[in-house]
């Protein structure tokens, strides 16, 4: 249905009805309380009228109502007798052609549904069958016998996720869907969004397993002698920052099904293949399901929570009593639920008495927070996705959001396809950079140079918003200063870049009505990644793109389910629940009047200096709750250092880790499909998260975990509930004021700010003025400087380390489900020039060697990345990757950089020259 600002009003069998502007006669019916089959419709796609089941008489005519428009006054018939026998003439026709057990008494499907309604039988499928199945994917499974070339599937696949994987193939009663490559399903090109199972109205395309047949549509629709409906639960995905909205279908006590909510305010009734199907990790084998203590032996062996959580109380009161309370620090989780985040910040001030905690957004997007505060005041994107899916241009920098967040990268790019302009900036040519009007191709890290020389050319042509400039902006006169000696062809020899392509970049982003800036990891994880995101917000400002309405702002993609959230509960070394300063005499006041106890005025140790002070010996204890820091944190090698030296270490965690093998104390965590609470997506909403399982065995939720150490340490942290824990936060922190459980059980999602329990969301930031102090927004004058590596002759290319579409963050829990069937391993991308000229093959086996260490790798011979330079994920722990990336970071924020490392690669077998050769 296409939504429309005018309504319009007709009757439907005697019965004035209401819709939107645009909506169709089909959704008149349904708003009027009458179901009509639908066959070739869903609302998720635009409709085509193909399967003629949805007959009803409009002026005199018979029409298809879901392609009629409800036009005002009409008068509409849709329950006489002789069009519902019309319409069960024609889905008797359609299942006249397949077999008898596409009616079976337990076929969950749409059809199935339809025809118990009109009296239609398995005696009415007459088909033969004998067009055979394709078994060959782990999450899809073809019965072609089954399919009535709807053509769902195929618009589900090419107009909402944008793979154009699927085709028909065939003729006439043979038609049925096909893998658009032809061969096996799993040889396709399907990423395993999981769409076409979702639509298909069949049966012909499902699931595996015991939730074979669901779909969100009928999920809904349950009736009269259909199969038993499971119990479903509404959740909010923990895998990227996206924030899809997840309904969990549940029997005998396990997760049958994970279906994308129709009405998810973010996804729309779409997921990925990490929402949808990745549940496998919750039941593997090598969760963790009670506590384990070091022995003096060495060996870790299972305890109950009492003696954990008792050795866990007196060995941080030992650590206090030693070393003080500085010499006690956490880490806490962006996988962690707001609540959980909240509880863990407020034991490590109120019951340890430290500011030493921090998150992991410290390794992502810190950069983003200080960046965004310094130009704008807050520390979230400046508007919603539904904004940005309206931007008539998007500026995607440093991001590759097909991959890493499918469902925002499916919708960007329909919105592309619709006619958006697209520049993406991007070393790589993927994902949305495949289908942009320009892709501007920088060499790693020099992001800044790139984004001074956009500026320039904003100011050289006058594509900038003066009145803007001039009233709600400051700096203006030192960065046209700065940028003056940024020309397109000295960027061009900084970047890379030609100087055409910025200029044709820089003037669709200035002559556009409505442009947004939406950015990744890519301008975050650098040395200057601050100055990145400040001289990315620059041109939003030159512009007049935010918070107005001449565009849609600059806007962060998050990569971990609650690494937004993590923050703003607090879960930082210098900022309180909602951002107020620690040196803020009046934010510390707030909060101990909420709390009843002093808070640190001094900043605690970022996670970096947490490591150092370790190996330092200043450390005595440390509490890792949900991060393996061995897997996921630059330079592992000194990673691992730290936690051997520190006298004490605690991991929270749902499998044996790397960081497990370091901690004194294991606990077995709760996974997000077992938690209750709140996440904060990549546009600040917060959405609710609630338990569709039970932990296995004795793993408890980190929020119960906390509360029991706290009680083993004689103190009590109030919040007795993730409920109360959310109503204590919004009591300290004026940003979140106005939210509650209860609010969002009601609402569904809410965006920060939102001080007013009365009052709405703020979706849309600054419309007023900025949050700075002068209320002005800040452009920012900072000079283009390089990297922390370079490569050299022993070292030639630069690596660049990111994400793949089929795994999440390290792979802990990806690897652990059917994903590992799609993607086994990981390799090394290289440009087929560099591989001839080193001698490596397609598919061979190599060594990638730092000046920090080494991994192994199978490498991807690809025109994808560009000459000199190489990537890979950091999925499989086992490879090393992290052991290459150096202890470089940002100046502002310690956040590492990822995005460059000098290395050089050798095929295996090969020995290297000169210093580090292998």
């Amino acid at each position: 249905m296409t939504e429309g600002t005018a309504r319009v009003t007709l009757e439907v069998d005697g019965r004035a009805v209401e819709v939107p502007g645009g909506a169709s006669l089909l959704d008149a019916a349904t708003a009027a309380g009458v179901e009509l089959p639908a066959l070739c419709s869903d609302t998720r796609l635009g409709p085509v009228g193909s399967c003629r089941t949805c007959l009803v008489r409009a002026g005199g005519r018979l029409v298809a109502a879901c392609v009629t428009p409800a036009a005002a006054g009409a008068r509409v018939s849709a329950v006489a007798a002789d069009l519902v026998e019309l319409r069960r003439d024609a889905v008797r026709t359609i299942v006249s052609a397949l077999p008898p057990y596409a009616l079976g008494p337990q076929m969950p499907s749409e059809l199935a549904r339809v025809c118990r309604t009109l009296g239609i039988g398995p005696e009415d499928a007459r088909g033969a069958g004998g067009r055979g199945r394709d078994d060959s994917h782990p999450y899809v499974r073809l019965d072609r016998d089954l399919c009535i070339a709807c053509g769902r599937c195929v618009r589900m696949c090419a107009d909402v996720q944008g793979t154009f994987a699927l085709t028909l193939t065939g003729r006439g009663a043979d038609t049925a869907v096909a893998p658009g490559t032809g061969g096996p399903w799993a040889e396709s090109d399907c990423v395993s969004c999981g769409g076409c199972v979702d639509t298909c109205p069949t049966g012909a395309i499902t699931q595996p397993g015991g939730g074979s047949g669901l779909t969100s549509g009928e999920l809904l629709r349950q009736g009269p002698g259909d199969p038993a409906a499971p119990a479903v639960v509404r959740t909010t995905c923990g895998f990227c920052g996206v924030g899809c909205a997840l309904d969990v279908a549940v029997g005998d006590g396990a997760v049958a099904a994970v279906l994308p909510a129709l009405d998810g305010p973010v996804n729309r009734g779409h997921a990925c293949v990490k929402g949808r199907f990745a549940h496998g990790f919750a039941v593997s084998p090598e969760r963790l399901t009670t506590p384990l203590l070091r022995q003096d032996d060495g060996r870790l062996e299972p305890v109950g929570w009492d003696t954990a959580a008792a050795h866990v109380a007196r060995r941080l009161a030992d650590a206090i009593t030693a070393g003080g309370p500085d010499s006690v620090a956490a880490i806490s989780s962006a996988r962690a639920t707001n609540e959980e985040n909240y509880l863990f910040q407020k034991f490590m001030r109120t019951v340890v008495g430290t500011n030493n905690i921090d998150n992991c957004s410290r390794l992502c997007h810190a950069p983003s927070a200080a960046g965004l505060v310094a130009s704008f005041g807050l520390s979230g994107g400046t508007d919603s996705f539904d904004d940005l899916v309206r931007a008539d241009c998007l500026l995607v920098v440093g991001a590759n959001p097909v991959e890493a967040h499918p469902v925002v990268g499916a919708r960007l790019l329909q919105r592309a396809l619709r006619g958006a302009r697209l520049v993406v900036a991007d070393p790589r040519k993927v994902g949305l950079a495949r289908q942009a009007d320009v892709h501007l191709r920088p060499r790693p890290g020099t992001n800044v140079a790139l984004l001074h020389g956009l500026a320039r050319v904003l100011l050289a042509e006058d594509l900038v918003d003066h009145r803007f400039l001039r009233e709600r902006a400051s700096g203006l006169a030192e960065l046209a200063e700065l940028v003056a000696s940024y020309t397109p062809e000295h960027v061009a020899r900084v970047t890379g870049v030609p100087a055409a392509d910025l200029i044709a970049a820089a003037r669709l982003y200035g002559r556009a009505e409505r442009p947004a800036i939406v950015y990744g990891l890519g301008v975050t994880e650098h040395l200057h990644g601050t100055d990145g995101v400040r001289t990315l917000a620059n041109l939003a400002i030159l512009r007049g793109a935010v918070g107005t309405d001449g565009g849609f702002g600059v806007n962060p993609l998050r990569g971990q389910n609650n690494v937004q959230g993590a923050s703003d509960m607090g879960a930082l070394p210098d900022l309180l629940p909602g951002y107020g300063k620690v040196t803020d005499p009046a934010a510390r006041a707030r909060a101990e009047a909420v709390w009843g106890r002093p808070v640190p005025a001094r900043p605690g140790l970022r996670i970096p200096d947490m490591f150092a002070a370790a190996r330092a010996g200043r450390l005595q204890a440390l509490w890792v709750l949900g991060e393996d820091v061995c897997a996921t944190d630059p330079d592992t090698g000194n990673v691992e250092k730290a936690l051997t030296a520190c006298p004490f270490v605690v991991c929270s965690e749902l499998f044996p880790s790397r960081t497990a093998r370091h901690a004194d104390v294991v606990l077995p965590a709760a996974s997000w499909l077992e938690k209750d609470g709140t996440f904060v997506n990549f546009d600040r909403r917060f959405q609710r998260v609630r338990p569709a399982i039970s932990p296995p065995g004795h793993a408890r939720s980190d929020f119960a975990a906390l509360h029991a150490v706290a009680s083993a340490m004689g103190r009590g942290l109030g919040c007795p509930t993730p409920a109360a824990a959310l109503a204590e936060c919004a009591r300290t922190a004026p940003l979140f004021a106005g939210l509650s459980h209860e609010r969002l059980d009601r609402e569904g999602a809410v965006a920060w700010p939102c001080p007013d329990p009365a009052g709405p969301g703020t979706p849309k930031l600054y419309g007023e003025r900025f949050a700075t102090p002068d209320g002005l927004a800040h452009l920012a004058a900072v000079p283009y400087l390089p990297p922390g590596e370079a490569p050299d002759d022993a070292y030639p290319f630069v690596l660049v380390t990111g994400r793949r579409w089929a795994h999440y963050n390290s792979g802990s829990m990806t690897r652990r489900s059917g994903n590992l069937g799609l993607a086994p391993a990981d390799h090394l991308d290289l440009h087929p020039d560099d591989a001839a000229r080193h001698g490596i093959r397609d598919g061979g086996d190599v060594v990638v060697e730092s000046r920090h260490g080494r991994a192994r790798l199978t490498a991807r011979v690809t025109s994808e990345i560009a000459p000199g330079q190489v990537f890979c994920a950091f999925h499989f722990p086992a490879s090393g990757v992290n052991r290459l990336t150096s202890g470089h970071a940002d100046d502002v924020t310690s956040c590492p950089e990822y995005k460059v490392t000098a290395v050089r690669v050798l095929a295996v077998g090969k020995r290297a020259g000169g210093p580090g050769g292998a």
